[in-house]
């Protein structure tokens, strides 16, 4: 099955190669950088793509005559793609699971850390000349509370108990063999010192941190989001954030990516970004593109 990979990087590139085996299918590589408008053009001819970060809705994949399978490069292809309309049109649509649990994990917890003690505000200060020695929040003996625990969330939580934090999580299906103590949403967020999101992004999560929710949480407390960005309200977020309900918000997802230099989170010293950047690990980048090349591989048997 003749396949492109539309929009591999500089970065990609030598990891897809070190992917490779001698025996895998051919994948195309593009590294240029294409226009909505002419992505279907460069799809044109092949039955299977492999997508990073490029959008492809509704009005692209109807132009995609030829293309039978989408393989992203992750679990949050509604963040990319129109899966409805992919179905629609008898594209199957594959994601990834698990490669990254460990590195996203860690960049969670970098996250807490860097919300807790002002890193990133004392950096930009420093550098611009501003000696400012800031009180931070201690994190042993504090409540973390995590939405989600699947696999990252369950390695955050791991992780969050070895430097002392006390774990509570909320999940959206029952638990058997929860390795924390299961709550409420409701109690979660009134209890929690620092709150972490965890969840897939579908129709029923969408913007499910919405204002109603966030005005329950503890106030004071630190908001944590390494999972997908449309999982939060950002016009609430930043109304949460005004209100000192939230005291600091680490981001490595958004809404619409790459984020705005001019969007309001950027002026905010009580938010720390990161350009969703939790799985970028090379060990990650490995293990998914070569489950990536699996699945390619599959699809030519």
């Amino acid at each position: 099955m003749k396949t492109i990979f539309v929009d591999c990087t500089d970065q990609l590139e030598p990891l897809l190669a070190r992917a490779r085996r001698p025996d895998d299918p051919p994948i195309t590589v593009n590294k240029r950088a294409v226009e909505p408008a002419d992505l279907p053009a460069l799809i044109a001819g092949y039955q299977a793509c492999v997508v990073d970060h490029t959008y492809l809705p509704a009005p692209v994949l109807e132009h995609c005559a030829d293309l039978r399978h989408i393989v992203f490069l992750g679990t949050g292809a509604a963040s990319y793609i129109d899966v409805g309309a992919a179905t629609e049109r008898g594209i199957a649509v594959h994601t990834i699971k698990g490669y990254g649990d460990r590195a996203v994990a860690e960049h969670t917890i970098a996250l807490m850390m860097s919300c807790a003690r002002g890193v990133a505000r004392m950096d930009r200060a420093i550098r611009a000349g501003t000696w400012e020695t800031l009180e931070g929040l201690q994190l042993a003996g504090r409540i973390l509370g995590l939405i989600g625990l699947g696999a990252i969330g369950r390695e955050v939580a791991r992780l969050a108990a070895a430097i002392g934090l006390s774990v509570i999580a909320w999940n959206r299906s029952p638990l058997a063999d929860a390795p924390v103590e299961l709550v409420e949403l409701d109690t979660l967020l009134a209890r929690a010192d620092i709150v972490s999101l965890h969840l897939g992004l579908n129709d029923a999560t969408r913007g499910f941190l919405d204002a109603a929710r966030l005005a329950r949480l503890k106030r004071g407390c630190i908001l944590v989001n390494t999972a997908r960005g449309a999982l939060l309200d950002e016009t609430a977020l930043l109304d949460a954030l005004a209100a000192g309900r939230i005291a600091h918000a680490g981001l490595d997802v958004f809404a619409a990516e790459p984020l705005a230099r001019d969007h309001p989170l950027t002026r905010l010293d009580s938010v720390t970004l990161t350009a969703h950047a939790g799985f970028c690990t090379e060990d990650a980048a490995l293990e998914l593109l070569r489950r990536a090349i699996v699945i390619v591989r599959g699809l030519n048997d």
